[in-house]
């Protein structure tokens, strides 16, 4: 089961021989044990235990650690940023011990403070992960909106994550820097293309990472809310801007679905009204109330997962998605599998409208809406 936190700073089950000195301002349910497949999203969780379950799979990513830029990375931050400690930055080091001491991580990460007026923060390392905020993040957010953040860079260390953001990091440099051979850099951006497909999904899995560790939904929507409009939170609204998802997903016609698809290719992030809205219809679901009820997957059985059980239940997840999506081309898509008629029709008036109710050439006008008329 989950364990509740005492209101007066002390765990009362042996917190400090863990070796945390610290426990969250307020009453928070803590997750003993907690495999990261309890809030990992289906098609991440699906690629994470395939590449888990490869034989090798350490012994090859090890090999390519000595290509990679880590060490440097190491250092540049070590030299160059302020590391998080109980002399700097002290209540984001709270954060830090909080956020595994909740999610169970048994080794605190390091943590440093990047000068960047862009607000961001990212896991990255191979052999062990390393968390960098900037500056612009710590200036914009208050402190329940970073402890979310903190959960969500913590969500990403123990799922492993870290591993594959930084090859994605080494494989996009790398493909601008041989941008110049032919063919070369098509082969490299194909692999970063689905690296970023599958980390735009590890990032949903993180916000609800960091939705356990704040275990506030307010805070966790100001936070993307803030990251959207910047620090003008008394301007906005959370129910304005998770009606801009809705708006988004559904609005246009089949031009406007392959113009978001475009959109969205380059990025290693989903958009942030999307996030926001994911993230609420998680915190709304059954799956997060019984993880807040202790009832969750045990890293101890991590060995026993079924890499076909993992991708059934992805495909799964698509699946539904398709059928709930409001999006023209997914609405298309789900008809194609239903095996509706005149989709040849219905593409063509798509491109000049799919959401308007016009007439096409395959489809003669009704007189529904038609007045009688009156001949006397």
């Amino acid at each position: 089961m989950g364990e509740d936190m005492s209101d007066d700073g002390h765990e009362q089950n042996g917190h400090e021989q863990n070796g945390h000195e610290h426990v969250p301002s307020r009453q928070r349910r803590r997750f003993p044990g907690i495999s990261s497949r309890a809030y990992e999203h289906p098609a991440d969780r699906s690629a994470l235990v395939a590449l888990r379950k490869l034989s090798g799979f350490d012994t090859v990513f090890k090999a390519l650690s000595g290509l990679l830029p880590e060490r440097s990375l190491r250092l540049m931050f070590l030299s160059d940023s302020v590391r998080v400690s109980d002399q700097q930055f002290a209540y984001l080091n709270d954060m830090l011990r909080d956020a595994c001491y909740i999610l169970d991580l048994e080794k605190v990460p390091p943590m440093y403070v990047s000068q960047d007026p862009k607000p961001n923060a990212m896991c990255i390392g191979l052999d062990e992960p390393i968390i960098v905020v900037t500056t612009g993040l710590v200036d914009l957010l208050d402190e329940e909106e970073m402890r979310a953040v903190v959960g969500h860079e913590v969500g990403h260390a123990l799922s492993g994550h870290a591993v594959y953001r930084t090859i994605l990091l080494f494989l996009t440099n790398l493909a601008i820097r041989v941008a110049w051979i032919p063919l070369g850099s098509l082969a490299i951006m194909a692999i970063v293309t689905a690296l970023r497909e599958w980390f735009r999904k590890s990032e949903l899995s993180a916000d609800r990472a960091g939705l356990l560790v704040g275990q506030d939904l307010r805070a966790s929507m100001r936070g993307l809310m803030k990251l959207a409009g910047g620090h003008h939170l008394h301007e906005m609204n959370v129910d304005a801007f998770l009606k801009q998802a809705e708006e988004y997903e559904a609005g246009g016609d089949l031009r406007d679905s392959v113009l978001k698809i475009l959109n969205v290719l380059p990025r290693s992030h989903p958009f942030t009204t999307v996030r926001a809205a994911e993230l609420k219809k998680w915190a709304e679901s059954r799956d997060h109330q019984r993880i807040m009820d202790g009832h969750y997957p045990r890293r101890t059985e991590d060995k026993d997962t079924s890499v076909t059980d993992s991708f059934r239940e992805s495909a799964a997840s698509y699946a539904s998605n398709v059928k709930s999506s409001k999006d023209p081309l997914m609405k298309l898509v789900s008809d194609i599998a239903g095996g509706a008629g005149d989709l040849g029709g219905r593409v063509r008036r798509g491109f000049g409208g799919f959401a308007s109710t016009t007439p096409g050439d395959d489809e003669p006008p009704t007189d529904t809406d038609t007045p009688p008329r009156n001949d006397d």
